[in-house]
């Protein structure tokens, strides 16, 4: 009787072929212009595809009223889609439909927005929806209702998502008295908002002196200049005022900032502490040192506490970046056993960037995680006016875009350890742990002072 040998399949190859060479961007060409309204335009004219992308952003936002009407931009720009003096709700998405087109609103803290994209043939009808919203929003009653019982509905559901809350907790704790610290509204708040708010808020903020139109797509530039000046040229309002806001809180050693949130099976943990702006010459290299500490999939606190302690599934740093200030924050959702072994770990990391050099191998990767990035960020209509308006918000440099992946290839381990001593201020960090008080509080004591809060913010 003949045996059968079957041979155990062998490992994949272990010589992983290298990474080819970086493919140039080919960036279409650019123009810009100010109306003289003092709107201003940013152009990219593309022919990837037979339609086109626009966006019209205003330099005010929700920290511009947080102090009286917190959330306030944010329900405003909700309810500017639901219809204009010339069309109602309706009337809207019928035109939509007829021009394959999708409208967005958004509001942030700094800024506010509509978007539309559609085919590249109804150029004039989505200019001229824009336009409309932006001028003439009518603010329906029974819109602006249905608008505010959905933002209650919303913050009743975020006052029981930990991360929500913690995310809430910490700009409180990292800003203090200014604008920035406010993130939601409280129920009451929503509740006493009248139509008259948001009516006022549009008058005094949906103005051309303070707007940034960005379109990409398949147009001619001239042709598309005209239609600008035909739509928007004749808009006029008063500029906005500008408050002066008062300076965040300084830190001086480090806090634990504990919201209960009674019988969590799990913890969240969010450390943090101010930051630089994009302004600031450092923004490149802070960037790649949050990208080998914690802002990719093969970052250092990714394989620590991740793969090798098994502590939480998807932890991550990142730098968020306002237009006054940013801050950096570390981010991971445990087991109620392990949350003072993951910030020890989250600390142990972070001294260990600002402590040691980065090694040519982990720099080269996080070089090239960051750049091919970048490139996928500006391979669509939309990405590239994400990317455009960053610019042009910011008041970046002309060629911060063309010089992005050159500027990130040329960081040394140097530039990253500056970079992580400066703002992974691990001393005085703010620690924010949203969890059951009688599971994890013991826990919770050992890394500094404690202050307790519950869900809705209030000190205990």
């Amino acid at each position: 009787m003949s045996s059968t040998i079957i041979e155990t399949p062998k490992s994949g190859p272990t010589n992983v072929p290298a990474l080819g060479p970086e493919r140039p961007v080919a960036w279409p060409k650019r123009t810009t212009r100010a109306l003289a309204n003092g709107m201003q335009i940013v152009l990219v004219e593309t022919h990837w595809v037979p339609k086109i992308a626009a966006e019209l952003f205003f330099r005010s936002g929700n920290a511009v009223v947080a102090a009286r009407a917190p959330g306030l931009a944010e329900i405003t720009a909700s309810v500017v889609r639901t219809g204009t003096a010339n069309r109602d709700s309706q009337t809207i998405e019928e035109h939509l439909r007829r021009m394959g087109a999708d409208l967005g609103v958004s509001a942030g803290a700094d800024t506010s927005a509509i978007s539309i994209s559609g085919l590249a043939e109804s150029a004039d009808g989505l200019l001229a929806m824009i336009a409309d919203l932006a001028r003439n929003a009518a603010f329906p009653a029974n819109e602006f209702e249905r608008v505010r019982r959905q933002k209650l509905e919303d913050l009743r559901i975020e006052r029981t998502t930990p991360a929500f809350i913690a995310a809430e907790r910490l700009r409180h704790v990292l800003f203090g008295a200014h604008p920035y610290a406010i993130v939601a509204p409280s129920e009451a708040q929503v509740e006493s908002y009248r139509r008259e708010q948001l009516q006022e808020y549009y008058a005094a903020h949906y103005v051309p002196s303070d707007a940034l139109l960005v379109i990409v797509g398949d147009f001619n530039t001239p042709a598309m200049l005209d239609l600008i000046e035909k739509t928007f040229g004749e808009w006029s309002a008063p500029s906005p005022a500008k408050p002066a806001n008062p300076a965040p809180p300084a830190f001086h050693g480090r806090r634990v900032h504990f919201v209960h949130l009674p019988g969590s099976v799990q913890t969240d943990v969010l450390v943090g502490n101010r930051a630089i702006t994009r302004l600031d010459p450092d923004w490149y290299r802070l960037g790649l040192a949050n990208s080998i500490y914690g802002g990719a999939f093969n970052s250092r606190l990714v394989m620590n506490i991740r793969e090798q302690k098994g502590y939480t599934y998807s932890p991550r740093s990142g730098v968020s970046a306002l237009r006054e200030y940013g801050y950096f924050t570390v981010h991971a959702a445990v087991r109620n056993d392990v949350v003072a072994a993951t910030l020890t770990e989250i600390f142990y990391e972070m001294d260990r960037m600002r402590s040691l050099p980065v090694g040519e191998a982990e720099l080269g990767d996080a070089r090239n995680y960051m750049t091919g990035v970048f490139s996928l960020g500006v391979a669509t209509q939309e990405g590239m006016i994400g990317q455009l308006s960053t610019v042009y918000l910011n008041r970046l440099a002309d060629d911060y875009l063309e010089t992005y992946r050159e500027r990130i290839r040329a960081l040394t381990s140097d530039d990253v350890l500056a970079a992580a001593r400066r703002n992974f201020d691990s001393a005085n960090a703010q620690m924010v742990i949203v969890g059951d008080r009688e599971q994890v509080g013991d826990q919770a004591a050992l890394f500094g002072e404690v202050k307790q809060y519950d869900a809705q913010g209030n000190e205990l």
